[in-house]
């Protein structure tokens, strides 16, 4: 097998549109309102639509800090470089094991609905077999796998065919909705308000939810080294993908308030899209969004593979973590050791996943769990974008708001509600989040002690940023630096 170390991405291989659908892909709408939305009802009821829509806000400052911290440092490991290179090269690289931990996880709790929805639609005894749903969403997990491994124009294509019948299939299902006669309640502009919140701490544990609803959508900025004219394209193509996913889930929350019963959400934790798509197309409904539900989540699947091996190679490339990570194929210029190391580790959770009960039961608490690693890595891009901006904040009101005022408070946002809801979590999901980026102490401070360069970083300053001159693959003499600022737009 042919290799080469340090650089070597397919560099300009996505364009705007391929960015954007990445973008959206990434989010997995049908997938997230397919798992997640039993899982925000049980914690926040009617107050759902208000949960996506005030988490929306914080979150759209957390996409202007990747927008405008992606201008000024392009670099496959996105929060992992920026943070480390602004704020504390510990904190850069807990953004970045917080993205590859979450991500790990997301494996089983993506993967198990993907193998579920497949076998529901032959048969949905087929569908609640735990066993059964590991082994199929393991094959279509090691599909995504070979597809990520070809490299980036066949993943985009993929992509392209996967998120475009699931979106045709959603606004389908949108409009139907719409005009569905049949409702279990009127819609009541109170659930986008305060009230049905239970407190503070109710409303802050939905907020988390809604943080997972929303999280992939940065996946932009892992590829930003794969992209033409990233500097402006990878920021963009985040904030319409946050446009696009915020609209379809609070259409079809709203709907499921309307058209679904609480026990219909509630004895169908891992299935709610489908039993929409039977009260409002019967017959048909219910098969058609299985099939955008399984599409979103091997799409969805392909982008968080995108987002944990490009972090990962970003690491190996910096001596942070075992420097074979970060090594690239040279006919597929993709990153194959920490595919192949992400693919085994995942493999063997799927198995162990099987111990922890039904396919609901997982993905609660995962959700919670990666939710809170979701708040960490996103509240420190949304302090990093500050420092690395703050002499340049008083040049302008959209300067100050965009790139200072608006992703602080997002980043403000992301600690509260994960300080907040700890107290209303599960002992399992606060030990898988808590506990999963405690372990990423051990590796930071190994590689630390040996004297990784990434922790002597030159700092990240927008108001005097120098660029290096592109080093094509083959080129570079030794180890990439994460602070060499790799340029794709030529």
């Amino acid at each position: 097998m042919s290799i080469s170390r340090g650089r070597g991405l397919q560099a300009n291989a996505l364009g705007t549109f391929d960015t954007v659908v990445m973008a959206v892909a990434g989010s997995a709408p049908a997938y997230s309102i397919a798992a997640t939305t039993a899982v925000l009802v049980g914690s926040v009821g009617l107050a759902s639509p208000a949960a996506l829509l005030y988490c929306a806000i914080p979150m759209l400052g957390i996409a202007l800090a990747f927008s405008y911290l992606s201008r000024i440092d392009v670099n496959a490991g996105a929060s992992y470089s920026w943070v480390g290179r602004t704020l504390h090269p510990f904190l850069g690289f807990v953004s970045g094991w917080a993205l590859v931990i979450s991500a790990t996880i997301f494996m089983v709790a993506g993967s198990l609905p993907a193998g579920s929805m497949t076998l529901a639609l032959f048969d949905q005894d087929l569908a609640d077999n735990t066993a059964l749903s590991t082994v199929v969403g393991a094959a279509w997990f090691v599909l995504m796998l070979l597809v990520l491994l070809g490299g980036a124009r066949l993943t985009v294509r993929a992509q392209l065919v996967m998120s475009g019948v699931e979106l045709a299939i959603l606004a389908l299902f949108a409009v139907l909705a719409f005009f569905h006669t049949g409702n279990a309640r009127a819609f009541d502009w109170s659930w986008l308000g305060f009230g049905h919140f239970d407190g503070m701490q109710g409303f802050a544990s939905g907020a988390l939810i809604a943080a997972f609803y929303y999280w992939g959508w940065d996946v932009t900025s892992n590829l930003s080294e794969e992209t033409r004219n990233s500097r402006r394209t990878t920021g963009l193509a985040g904030l319409i993908g946050v446009g696009i996913v915020f609209l379809l889930f609070e259409v079809f929350t709203i709907a499921v308030n309307v058209i679904l019963t609480s026990k219909q959400i509630e004895e169908n934790d891992a299935n709610v899209l489908a039993v929409l798509g039977e009260e409002v197309w019967p017959g048909w409904g219910g098969k058609l969004l299985i099939v955008a539900v399984m599409l979103s989540t091997i799409a969805t699947l392909e982008t968080t593979l995108i987002q944990v091996t490009r972090s990962l190679f970003a690491m190996g490339r910096d001596r942070t973590m075992p420097s074979a990570l970060g090594r690239v194929h040279r006919r597929w210029n993709t990153p194959w050791v920490a595919i192949v190391v992400v693919g085994a580790v995942a493999l063997m959770m799927f198995i162990a996943s099987n111990a922890l009960g039904s396919v609901g039961d997982i993905l609660s608490d995962a959700i919670s769990a990666i939710g809170l690693q979701i708040a960490v890595y996103y509240g420190l891009s949304g302090l990093a974008v500050v420092v690395a901006y703050r002499k340049m904040l008083l040049k302008s009101p959209a300067d100050f708001l965009l790139g200072g005022l608006w992703p602080l408070l997002g980043a403000l946002f992301m600690f509260w509600i994960f300080v907040e809801s700890l107290g209303e979590l599960s002992t399992a999901a606060i030990t898988i989040g808590v506990g999963g980026l405690a372990v990423g102490l051990i590796p930071m401070l190994w590689y630390w002690r040996r004297g990784s360069d990434y922790y002597r970083p030159a700092r990240l300053d927008a108001s005097r940023t120098v660029e290096a001159d592109y080093v094509p693959d083959g080129g570079a003499s030794g180890p990439s630096l994460v602070h060499d600022g790799l340029p794709t737009d030529f």
